[in-house]
């Protein structure tokens, strides 16, 4: 019922800087929360940043200062600005969005990733 589309991964090296795109289609016929959370090799998922419907973000700790969320709503978009990147930034990133789908309750879904490399 509804999907969510990420672009913009890749390989850059070490202070470089990359933005991801998740546009998310289907049935929707609202938006809450969306977000970015990465998944490194032999480590939990774990949440990068979010942002509120309103536009309140909140960041994790080891990307404050360096990444910058943000969203359209009239395209069901979230974005994720990347500067000053790290190799322990190297993962794949999974764009999420609670979405309410008539008459269901709301409901988290999850986009298929997208890899990001940090190397020289």
């Amino acid at each position: 019922q509804v999907q969510l589309v990420e672009s913009g991964g890749g390989l850059v090296q070490p202070g470089g800087s990359l933005r991801l795109s998740c546009a998310a289609s289907g049935s929707i016929f609202k938006i809450y929360a969306m977000g970015w959370y990465r998944e490194a090799p032999g480590k939990q998922r774990e949440l990068v940043a979010a942002i509120t419907s309103g536009g309140t973000p909140n960041y994790a700790d080891s990307v404050k200062g360096r990444f910058t969320i943000s969203r359209d709503n009239a395209k069901n978009t979230v974005y994720l600005q990347m500067n000053r990147l790290k190799p322990e930034d190297t993962a794949v990133y999974y764009c999420n969005a609670e979405v309410l789908v008539i008459p269901n309750p709301k409901y988290d879904y999850w986009g298929q990733g997208t890899q990001v490399t940090v190397s020289s």
